[in-house]
């Protein structure tokens, strides 16, 4: 429901319908990793259950969770380092996923 309205929202503001999923996903990747940051995240998840176990804020609570673990042992060899180490392997597949289907459409 709050996506919707965050879309909504866009939409209202002039961009485009067939755009407004862009600024709508970003958007709630940073409300999640801001509410992950406050520690309300996981309030919210307990109370609201399989409502928030959608890829995108699921992704953005491990990934902010991991930096504020590790934030004690330094930006570069805490934060930086160990972030992604619950999520590196979806960046990675994604990342290497995007690539070679831009190169199979570029190239069919």
């Amino acid at each position: 429901m709050l996506g919707q309205l965050i879309l909504n929202l866009y939409i209202g503001w002039g961009v485009p319908v067939e755009e407004a999923g862009n600024p709508t996903v970003a958007t709630i990747i940073f409300i999640a990793a801001l509410l992950t940051g406050f520690g309300v995240f996981d309030n919210i998840a307990q109370f609201a259950g399989a409502g928030l176990a959608v890829p995108v804020t699921g992704f953005a609570n491990s990934v902010a969770s991991m930096a504020i673990e590790f934030r004690r042992e330094g930006l570069v060899l805490g934060t930086g380092a160990k972030m992604f180490g619950l999520a590196g392997g979806i960046i990675l597949f994604g990342v290497i996923t995007a690539f070679v289907v831009g190169l199979i459409s570029a190239l069919w």
